[in-house]
């Protein structure tokens, strides 16, 4: 008797999104008719991928692919191979999809797939093998009209190289524009790879500039040292950025006089399966844990990692004024409400991080169109969009007296719920 038998609630990332989303819609005024459908995917896929490991025995898979909106176009979204992953955290990714496409205004809806599994120890064959089937399951709710797919959390060209191939096999042509961020012999775009993380530094470009600060000097840590956060940091660097931390999986660095983010990124892609925590120290550089990447002492952070990383436990420790979202949902509910307060500027994960699916559209325009494009054309582009989205955005802010965070969710929303109404409901 007497003892609390209460289990914490666990974090729920859709319902994380969807109190963003009706506080949007009351700042917009809209009626409940006018986004009700919004709150719910379109269509939800669970499927069991069996596969036959390198041993001879059949391991079955759980997959995922879940399309939130096609109000403005064909479904988009990555594909995630993570061994934690769930349909809750697909749902609200896909959701975050449909906002991001809606904030850059490309014509796209959101969607979002994913296998449960750790790519890390399945061979390479294995993962093709796991790769084509998934494929092969997830084909009625796929294709360039339909719902187009990219790489996120451990997948990469190589694995869309194998997706383009598979739904190719199955239709009797080849078919490029079924997936994004493909190699660039299979009709993958120039500056595809680096989009995410450039559209990443070009937003803090533009902040600084709103905010009156030099970007030479500033003091950056990048926690998630991967494709987003480590084009980001090099991008940074070579802008005169001081990256004062770093950190993947492994763990981290600091240097309060700023790391060789090349020299660091150069000998992890000289050396594949290395990480952070394998790269020989030459200058001074201490070893940090992910958490502490969060609370050093630097003037912006950039979470580029996963979801779930700034919470209430650790909002209040963190000494950055600024924090540019790499990642998709790096910040729970708490712990925005607490950055607020405190009067960090955030820009969230729908505007920062939407250089991918910008850079995803321009991929699928020249697969549609058989051409191809510089890369020079391809980075200008992204820079008009991503900056005309910025401003959007930064605008409603400072209109409506709210953060960006909400800004970009109203932008959003009132752009999907105005395509929605126009269509109107079917039947």
């Amino acid at each position: 008797m007497g003892k609390n038998n209460t289990v914490p609630q666990q974090y729920n990332p859709y319902d994380n999104m969807l109190m963003v989303l009706d506080q949007a819609a009351k700042n917009l005024n809209l009626a409940p008719n006018d986004y009700e459908a919004i709150k719910y995917p379109e269509r939800e896929l669970k499927v069991s991928i069996p596969v036959e490991m390198d041993d001879g025995r059949i391991e079955v898979f759980e997959g995922y692919r879940v399309q939130h909106s096609s109000s403005m176009g064909p479904c988009k979204g990555g594909i995630r191979y993570h061994h934690e992953v769930d349909i809750d955290e697909v749902k609200a990714l896909a959701a975050w999809m449909t906002l991001k496409c809606a904030v850059a205004n490309i014509p796209y809806g959101g969607g979002k797939g994913a296998v449960k599994v750790d790519p890390s120890k399945l061979s390479k064959e294995e993962l093709k093998r796991l790769t084509r089937r998934y494929v092969a399951m997830i084909l009625p709710l796929i294709g360039p009209e339909r719902d187009i797919p990219a790489p996120d959390v451990g997948t990469n060209a190589e694995v869309m190289g194998w997706i383009m191939d598979t739904y190719s096999m199955f239709k009797g042509y080849t078919v490029p524009g079924v997936v994004t961020g493909k190699p660039i012999e299979l009709g993958g775009s120039l500056g595809r790879r680096e989009a995410t993380g450039r559209g990443v530094m070009l937003v803090v470009r533009e902040l600084l500039k709103k905010l009156g600060k030099p970007i030479s000097g500033i003091k950056v840590a990048v926690q998630g040292f991967g494709n987003v956060g480590g084009t980001a940091a090099k991008l940074l660097y070579d802008e005169g950025a001081k990256v004062i931390a770093i950190s993947d999986v492994s763990g981290g660095l600091y240097h309060k006089d700023g790391i060789n983010v090349k020299a660091v990124w150069e000998f992890i892609e000289k050396n594949p399966g290395k990480l952070i925590a394998d790269y020989p120290v030459k200058n001074g550089e201490t070893s940090i844990t992910n958490q502490q990447v969060i609370t050093c002492d630097a003037e912006i952070l950039i979470p580029a990692a996963l979801e779930n990383q700034i919470t209430a436990d650790n909002a209040n420790d963190i000494k950055a004024s600024i924090i540019v979202e790499g990642a998709n949902g790096p910040t729970t509910v708490e712990g925005d409400r607490i950055l607020a307060e405190k009067g960090v500027v955030v820009i969230p994960d729908i505007l920062a991080n939407a250089g991918g699916v910008i850079v995803s559209y321009f991929e699928w325009v020249q697969n549609i169109q058989s051409l191809t494009w510089e890369e020079d054309e391809v980075n200008s582009t992204l820079e008009k969009i991503i900056i005309k989205a910025f401003n959007q955005v930064w605008k409603v802010a400072k209109d409506k007296d709210v953060t960006a965070r909400m800004a970009a969710y109203m932008v959003a929303l009132e752009r999907i719920s105005k395509s929605k109404k126009l269509r109107g409901v079917f039947p």
